[in-house]
């Protein structure tokens, strides 16, 4: 395998749909006769497990088929390795790749990015001791709407989040954090902070619009508590980046970020974490990324 394209696939990005253009996708990664493994895991440690072995064999690179979530996987089985990760997006969001200037809605011209690109060394967040992420950690109402979401069996896509999204607003309330950033402490209610390494998370929005992945820092934003309806009123901002300009929103670079809140649940890059308190240290270089 040394030397191949390694292909990490998810079959279920996007509902299976993804899978559409997975052929031709690989018929371009090999055009040339250019050596090219596909992996699939029957589970998401097994996918783990599979990409980490093949990272051990020191392939060309590692290049991930699906969205943020496979990518987050991916991540761990690379990072602080030479071995480069490539992203083809073929998820919902595709938010890490869209930060990497890869185009987040044409496979077939990330393919060509993989095979023409050049390799960006970029930053990685890791929580605790031995998790990485690439993008964003979310934590408050947005956490708690994913964990209604992946409760839910019906319907489907996005408008399973939008459903528990209401279901969601109906209860929450503000909720007391205290966020430790390079060492000094602070208590304050939040309706939600974000540790963004990159600028966006959930299809496109621009949570910390001016994150770099580049740059040896993490943008946290903190947006402080508020009524309902002036909360809803600013949310639609956050898929251009206006919210920032909201008195309750601020945002804070660190290199090292402590979240504690009780009754709260951590994701990153879309994947659960496990519940707060939760340590997040930026790792300045420990990616190598395939970019345009």
């Amino acid at each position: 395998m040394a030397g191949d394209l390694v292909v990490l696939v998810n079959p279920a990005a996007r509902g299976g749909r993804g899978l559409r253009v997975l052929g031709p996708v690989l018929q371009r990664l090999r055009r040339g006769d250019r050596p090219v493994t596909v992996i699939v895991g029957v589970t998401a440690q097994d996918a783990l497990e599979r990409a980490r072995a093949a990272v051990g064999e020191g392939p060309e690179a590692l290049v991930a088929f699906g969205g943020d979530g496979l990518v987050h996987l991916a991540v761990q089985a690379v990072a602080g390795t030479p071995v480069p990760l490539g992203i083809i997006p073929a998820g919902t969001g595709n938010d890490i790749a869209d930060a990497l200037g890869v185009p987040r809605r044409d496979p077939l011209a990330a393919a060509e990015v993989v095979l023409r690109g050049r390799t960006a060394t970029v930053d990685a967040g890791r929580i605790g001791p031995d998790r990485w992420f690439a993008g964003v950690v979310a934590c408050g109402f947005d956490s708690r709407v994913n964990e209604r979401a992946n409760a839910l069996t019906w319907p489907g896509g996005a408008a399973r989040y939008l459903r528990a999204m209401v279901q969601e607003l109906r209860v929450f309330r503000p909720i007391p954090f205290t966020i430790t950033l390079d060492g000094k402490a602070a208590e304050r209610e939040a309706m939600l902070v974000a540790v963004a390494n990159t600028r966006s998370y959930g299809a496109g929005m621009r949570v910390c619009p001016d994150a770099s992945p580049y740059d040896g820092l993490f943008d946290v934003l903190v947006v402080g508590a508020l009524a309902k309806s002036e909360f809803l009123r600013i949310f639609p901002r956050v898929y251009r980046g206006g919210h920032v300009t909201h008195p309750a929103a601020t945002i804070t670079r660190a290199r090292t970020v402590r979240l504690e809140a009780h009754d709260v649940v951590a994701y990153a890059d879309g994947e659960r974490v496990g519940p707060a308190p939760v340590d997040c240290a930026v790792e300045p270089g420990a990616l190598s990324m395939i970019v345009p």
